[in-house]
């Protein structure tokens, strides 16, 4: 009975197999699994991403001309200030006795032009009567009434005067340009005196103060001195990005920018470049090496209708962001409406087939990203797989390629609008279909959800 009854066991296994293989179920071939997509026109925005901070576009950096003792200061950080306004006041003691020594030496020349004046007036009579004396002794010289003795001394009195009289309009004019010469130094004393009160140059925010009241400070006159304080025009704000070397050419001022700041995670602002470095950050630096990256300075403005509506932020000033917030930027360089398709449906012809299981995750961002800088290199074959709806098999079509974002690529030659390519899943275009293979076309949502399941 045991026998019988393993022989029927057999029998129906045997059946079942046969069954299953003449349905397809086993034995049959395994076909992989595509999505597929039509070529046609795309919108492509290709960008250069950057990282930075957010600055305000005017700074201004405040310093004192002066050394000396901080007596006075009449502002915190973070306070509204207007242009002329008093910020603090340096100890004036020492430029406040140097500009009344040089008042006092002002005045006393003063007093010297007026005593040369006085002189000249009284040099001016004693010339005169010389000049007087010596006319009339010239007619009685002639008439023989005075002896030459007398004449030449009537003479020589009267050029005596002449020169004294010369001498004292000098001594005026002399007495007057040292005059001039204190006054100058009245005002530069004055000035110096000044520079020991600070005010606001511009319109802001005290966006960083550097000192505390009785701070001892360097000033200027004395190496690089001491920043005092610096004073921000925060109703326009810039992010300041570093691009790579290998992306700069491609970005311009004028360029539209999305924005992405840290505190404002769920926001997206506009901006616009307004200003690219004409030489690398690491420029004049003492610690430049081969291996170092080399980056330019991108400046991005942004734009103050984007923000207008933002709750929340910086309160009481002109923006919502402080300065030195961290922010991401997507710079616009390029925007072509022409025939694309999808990214992962563009291969490179030096597929690494010597380890298939290296790329069979089709989630991997880090894969993605190698074969996104091989298709930016022109001398690299570009191919895309051709789906035959009639035969459900691939051809493999080399194309051209343009610009591309993070979805699509820009197709320049190669295809033709509404022919059907092979767009997924990235693992199989890049490693597992070959020209030719036979392929089962699936849509996105079951190709996925199988997925889920075998994991």
């Amino acid at each position: 009975m045991k026998l019988k009854h393993i022989l029927i066991g057999a029998g129906v296994l045997l059946v079942l197999i046969l069954g299953a293989k003449f349905a397809g179920l086993i034995g049959g071939e395994q076909l992989e699994k595509v999505t597929v997509d039509k070529a046609g026109d795309k919108k492509v925005v290709e960008t250069v991403t950057a990282s930075g901070k957010i600055q305000p576009e005017t700074e201004v950096k405040l310093s004192s001309e002066v050394s000396g003792e901080v007596t006075e200061l009449l502002v915190k950080e973070g306070d509204v200030v207007k242009k002329g306004q008093l910020l603090c006041k340096v100890r004036p003691d020492v430029l406040q006795s140097g500009y009344e020594r040089a008042v006092a030496s002002y005045n006393s020349q003063k007093a010297s032009v007026a005593a040369s004046q006085q002189q000249l007036i009284q040099t001016q009579a004693n010339f005169v009567n010389s000049e007087a004396t010596y006319k009339r002794n010239v007619e009685l010289y002639n008439k023989k009434v005075i002896s030459a003795s007398e004449f030449d001394a009537a003479k020589a009195a009267y050029l005596t005067a002449k020169a004294n009289l010369a001498s004292a309009k000098e001594n005026v004019t002399g007495a007057k340009f040292s005059l001039e010469q204190n006054g100058a130094n009245v005002k530069e004393a004055g000035a110096n005196l000044a520079k020991t009160t600070i005010f606001s140059p511009v319109d802001g925010v005290v966006s960083k103060l550097s000192i505390e009241l009785g701070d001892r400070i360097l000033g200027t006159s004395q190496m690089a001195g001491t920043e005092i304080m610096r004073i921000s025009n925060l109703t326009t704000m810039e992010v300041n990005v570093e691009v790579n070397e290998n992306d700069i050419n491609r970005v311009n001022v004028g360029d539209s920018a999305s924005i992405e700041i840290d505190a404002f995670a769920d926001k997206k602002f506009k901006g616009v470049v307004t200003e690219i470095a004409s030489s690398s950050t690491s420029v004049g630096t003492t610690t430049t090496s081969v291996d170092q990256v080399t980056n330019f300075s991108v400046k991005v403005r942004l734009i103050a209708e984007s923000y207008s509506t933002v709750k929340g932020g910086a309160k009481d000033l002109p923006s919502p962001f402080r300065p030195g917030l961290s922010a991401t930027v997507d710079i616009e360089s390029e925007s072509v409406n022409s025939l694309a398709v999808p990214i992962q449906a563009v291969f490179t012809g030096d597929k690494d087939s010597t380890d298939p299981a290296k790329n069979a995750t089709s989630g991997n961002d880090q894969n993605q990203e190698k074969q996104k800088s091989k298709l930016n290199d022109k001398k690299v074959k570009q191919y895309v797989y051709l789906f035959d709806s009639k035969t459900s098999t691939v051809k493999k079509a080399e194309v051209t390629t343009g610009i591309q974002d993070d979805q699509y690529i820009i197709i320049k030659t190669g295809l033709k609008p509404g022919q059907e390519i092979v767009s997924g899943p990235y693992s199989a275009v890049q490693n597992k279909l070959k020209d030719g293979a036979k392929v089962e076309k699936t849509t996105k949502d079951k190709l996925f959800s199988a997925d889920a399941k075998k994991k």
